[in-house]
């Protein structure tokens, strides 16, 4: 099943919607859904390298759009849908104390959860949620989202064959630690935060 899933990936690099399903995970992605926009991306950049920095444009304005629409469902529905989604990820009960510390330090707090496998979507809505100023969080996001993808866009563009021939041989292994790394960013958000 995964070695199927990573052929379709690969196949759908040379498919002429690959852009629009690129774009269309990374927006959903920065507001509700858990997978990242990696898991097509760097198979799509692997398939394609002449393609990486337009894969990565895709990306990083997907999920910059994507960002803002996460604002808004904490910005205007908070109550009916940004609480079940905090309350979901397990970040309800300290909400309230982050949302008193969080303008001071909301530029670093987008910045570090765009780069880093935190799952965005959280900061997204609560930044949203505690009104952050929306040109920071549109800035913060924008430099965040586009370093993040750009930087993997570059490796996989200058590094591609050996990294493509390590992920075929090593499909599993790349998964698990892929996992490992999404996990991660969901307990920093449940112990850390």
């Amino acid at each position: 099943m995964l070695r199927r899933f990573y052929d379709w990936t690969m196949g759908l690099a040379e498919n002429r919607h690959a852009g629009s399903a690129l774009f269309a995970v990374s927006f959903i992605e920065s507001s509700f859904f858990p997978i990242p926009p990696d898991v097509m991306l760097i198979p799509m950049v692997l398939a394609q390298r002449a393609k990486a920095w337009f894969y990565a444009a895709i990306a990083t304005v997907g999920s910059v759009i994507g960002g803002f629409f996460g604002y808004a469902i904490g910005f205007f529905l908070f109550e009916q849908v940004a609480k079940p989604l905090l309350s979901f990820y397990g970040y309800l009960d300290k909400f309230a104390t982050f949302a008193s510390q969080y303008n001071d330090y909301g530029a670093w707090i987008v910045l570090f959860a765009g780069i880093t496998p935190f799952p965005y979507k959280v900061i997204t809505i609560a930044s949203g949620a505690t009104a952050l100023n929306l040109a920071i969080f549109g800035l913060a996001s924008v430099v965040a989202r586009g370093l993040r993808f750009y930087v993997v866009a570059a490796l996989l563009y200058w590094f591609g064959p050996p990294i493509r021939a390590f992920i075929e041989e090593r499909l599993g292994l790349v998964l698990t630690v892929f996992l490992v790394l999404l996990f991660g960013g969901f307990l920093a958000i449940r112990f850390f935060v």
